[in-house]
């Protein structure tokens, strides 16, 4: 063995992509996390993995929409009441991220993050278990005859020409070709080449787990609950054991901040929430993942069903889920596919850690340099996880990054 010994504080696809690349490096790591890989998020979302794309959410012309989504109580975005002055400073920071000079630098550190996605993936899990659990047929976005067209279009126009990204246009008989049964309606789309999607995300960050343990690493089903530092390296205090280590990667998700905010540290990341209608035994056989912006969710098809996801909610941590905001999923499909028919739905709500420029957070923590940061990756964290984990990986190990760290820094915040 070689280095010190490290803990990964969270089990989710950037938690053990990092402990993986670590523990192939030679290190001795243990990732703690209460649950199982993956139990939140990276279980939970669309399951889309998005190469060529570099666009973050906040855009341009987006803020012009918000009081008509918030109007709307099962619309696309939610603030409950009582959040409304606490979730502020945050929505500011969002606004001042989608001017269109601060968005375009932020596609850069996108691009940088998302673009050999695939590739960590392949590396990660292995070439057999990827070519089971990820297809790379592309990715559809598509529009009905009476939306209007979107305000963001110039800016996402501007990012792909920037990043040579390439779209294809889709007809009506092109999108009827590839989904039979759509709603006559739909009549506009784009494909994005090399983009895809995971049949099983679960499955697919559990891969990640079993290689970790089965080349010697470490999992424990504890639970956090302090970071104590020590002259030399970290001690690190859960529900019912105490371990000593020279790094600690926190990669936590939406509990990150609270495991750094003793040390001083505040950062503007947020819950926000997601939620999805898995719709079981489906009638239609779907071959791509699409998304449908005006009504405000995607369609992935995957191994137990027809995930039908999206929806941003903004409330206190511990608030129970509004199950309505799952449920609505399933009139919003059938209307997209009339003839639609499928077994119970299950539903699922989960809380995206979300930070206002869709970038992560990662780097060693001011003044403390054995605690590294991995958390934020907002709705891209199936994207650009890997790429997020090998970048703190090779901060631990003191190695340079073939991708530069700076546009992810803590200190942009300040």
């Amino acid at each position: 063995m070689s280095g010190g010994k490290v803990v990964v504080v969270g089990a989710g696809v950037v938690g053990m992509s990092t402990a993986l690349f670590l523990r192939r490096a030679g290190r001795d790591v243990t990732v703690i996390d209460p649950f199982a890989p993956a139990g939140g998020c990276s279980y939970g979302n669309a399951g889309m993995i998005s190469a060529n794309n570099a666009a973050p959410i906040a855009m341009p012309g987006m803020v012009a929409r918000v009081p008509g989504w918030l109007m709307d109580p099962m619309g696309p975005l939610i603030v409950r009441q009582r959040y409304l002055l606490k979730v502020m400073p945050w929505l500011a920071r969002w606004i001042r991220a989608g001017r269109i000079d601060r968005v375009l630098q932020i596609s850069d550190a996108m691009r940088a993050l998302n673009r050999n996605s695939h590739e960590l993936w392949r590396e990660l899990v292995g070439a057999e278990r990827y070519a089971e659990l990820i297809r790379r047929n592309g990715q559809v976005h598509l529009a009905a005859t009476d939306d209007m067209p979107a305000r963001n279009a110039d800016a996402e126009r501007r990012i792909r020409e920037r990043h040579g990204l390439e779209v294809v246009q889709l007809g009506q008989d092109d999108i009827r070709r590839m989904f039979p049964g759509i709603a006559p309606d739909i009549t506009r789309g784009i494909i994005v080449p090399g983009n895809g999607y995971t049949t099983n995300p679960r499955r697919l960050v559990g891969s990640i787990g079993e290689a970790f343990v089965a080349e010697g690493g470490q999992m424990v089903s504890e639970r956090v609950l302090k970071l104590v530092p020590r002259e030399r390296g970290m001690l690190v205090l859960t529900n019912t054991s105490n371990y000593v280590v020279d790094d600690v990667v926190v990669a936590a998700g939406v509990w990150s901040k609270d495991l750094i905010k003793g040390f001083g540290v505040r950062v503007p990341l947020e819950a926000e929430r997601g939620y999805h209608a898995m719709l079981p035994n489906p009638n239609i056989d779907l071959q791509y993942t699409l998304t449908l912006r005006s009504r405000g969710f995607g369609m992935t098809p995957m191994e137990s069903g027809l995930r039908v996801a999206g929806t941003v909610e903004f409330t206190n941590r511990e608030s129970p889920p509004d199950e309505r905001r799952a449920q609505q999923f399933v009139p919003k499909a059938k209307r997209l596919f009339p003839s639609l028919i499928h077994g119970e739905p299950k539903l699922w709500m989960g809380m995206r850690p979300s930070l206002p420029d869709s970038l992560p957070v990662v780097g060693r923590l001011p003044r403390i340099p054995c605690v590294h940061l991995a958390f934020g990756s907002s709705h891209f964290g199936m994207t650009a996880g890997p790429a997020t984990a090998r970048l703190v990986a090779d901060g631990v190990l003191e190695i340079k990054s073939a991708i530069d760290v700076a546009p992810y820094h803590l200190d942009r915040f300040r």
